[in-house]
């Protein structure tokens, strides 16, 4: 796991998110949400609240995905991406 990694998931954590279990899974962060979240609203505001956080996070960029699961439905959100995977079709 690098710094990067480790932040995040420490600010998620700090956020006391009810229910809200946050894991490292390879390079990426796994989170497992009640299965009563609506992962549509997740999904829709994850850009601007990740934004919000970050800004208390020094450490080094690095490529991460974040992989949200309700237990129904699981959507993934790709941090500061690699030319890679902005070339994918």
């Amino acid at each position: 796991m690098n710094f990067y990694q480790q932040k995040w998931i420490d600010t998620l954590n700090n956020a006391h998110l009810q229910g809200w279990k946050i894991s490292p899974q390879g390079d990426d962060i796994f989170i497992e949400m009640p299965n009563v979240t609506d992962i549509k609203l997740i999904r829709d505001n994850i850009p601007s609240t990740l934004a919000a956080m970050s800004l208390d996070i020094e450490e080094a960029k690095h490529r991460l995905k974040f992989i949200f699961h309700n237990g129904h439905e699981q959507f993934e959100y790709l941090l500061n991406p690699h030319e890679d995977d902005l070339n994918q079709e």
